[in-house]
């Protein structure tokens, strides 16, 4: 995915003051008249499907008011893309898999850190239909998958395929843009296809009564996180305090959509007129639980954790990488 050529960009963000960490995910987000006002742009994970938008839900029900931040919402490219942006000063904030993070700054040593899990648990998932005969990973030999080169889930199907017992090098993955995945798998063209565990109404939708099967990484993987919170290096080390009032905020939006999945549904349509409310709506539901996990706050990420991810990705990565290389924990909600 990421032939991107990055073009340093201004980096830009207003001095704030006041300060303190975010002891749950909305504290960072209450009160906020003291905040100096500060413009930030932020990329969704993956263009403007229902799993990216309790971005829109902060910004519809005013919790990036709160804390005096002006938000410019623009729709992301998938991880490696959305990194490369953020390292380039291109965009503030981005939301990219927390696998790909680990296996990007560690190969190409991108000056980005994670400051705040959306998910537990991986969403990244193999999809396919009924009539292909896939019902678990071992029938995935032999077969095609189509997804769009650099995805999350073409990084990381090696280590997927590692745990789950299967030969990786008999699985062809066929180059495809994200729009078309759908049809392709409905009209045969491929096997399977890369896709998130919530994209299951999608596909559905498109399959029109044929059954769905879905693949979930996390059920060999369970340590994975999915989708994590971006900020340059730079700016969590010059402006930490806008870094919290940016992710309390927006953590206080996923909060609201997972408790209200068809309230965010047309919170979606409505700034992106295109999107199906009761599609989203319905990602939203299965988004739920993985944003939950067994956290005890919205958002929070774990060192040992990210250690034993940092293990579980060690055959893909040819650099050496710390937890505190990907993540700044005293960032992180709850910390």
């Amino acid at each position: 995915m990421s032939g991107l050529v990055v073009v340093v960009g201004a980096f830009f963000a207003a001095a704030c003051s006041g300060g303190g960490g975010a002891a749950t995910a909305g504290d960072a987000a209450e009160g906020g008249g003291d905040y100096e006002p500060a413009s930030v742009t932020y990329l969704t994970s993956f263009s403007t499907f229902g799993r990216d938008a309790y971005a829109y839900v902060a910004q519809e029900k005013g919790f990036f008011d709160e804390v005096n931040l002006d938000v410019t919402i623009e729709p992301g490219t998938g991880s490696v893309d959305v990194m490369k942006l953020v390292a380039g000063g291109q965009a503030d904030f981005g939301a990219a898999d927390m696998s790909a993070v680990v296996a990007t700054v560690a190969n190409e040593q991108l000056p980005v850190t994670a400051v705040g899990a959306s998910h537990q648990r991986s969403l990244a998932a193999i999809v396919s239909l009924e009539g292909h005969d896939i019902a678990e990973p071992a029938d995935l030999e032999g077969r095609t998958i189509g997804d769009q080169p650099g995805s999350t889930n073409q990084v990381i199907f090696p280590t997927y395929a590692e745990a789950a017992g299967i030969d990786p090098s008999t699985v062809e993955f066929v180059p495809s843009a994200p729009p078309s995945l759908p049809q392709l798998l409905v009209s045969n063209q491929v096997d399977a296809i890369g896709q998130f565990v919530v994209g299951e109404p999608l596909i559905a939708a498109a399959a029109q009564g044929q059954d769905v099967v879905v693949l979930p990484y996390g059920d060999v993987l369970p340590e994975l996180y999915g989708n994590v919170i971006l900020t340059s290096d730079e700016l969590a080390e010059s402006d930490p305090e806008l870094v919290e009032r940016f992710v309390g905020a927006l953590m206080k939006g996923l909060e609201y959509s997972i408790e209200n999945p068809e309230e965010t549904g047309r919170i979606l349509q409505q700034a992106q007129p295109t999107q199906d409310p009761d599609v989203a709506a319905a990602e939203v539901e299965i988004m739920a639980d993985y944003v939950r996990g067994d956290a005890d706050v919205v958002g929070s990420m774990e060192h040992d954790r990210v250690a034993r991810i940092i293990e579980i990705m060690a055959p893909a990565l040819t650099g050496d990488v710390t937890p505190e290389d990907v993540v700044t924990f005293d960032l992180v909600p709850g910390e």
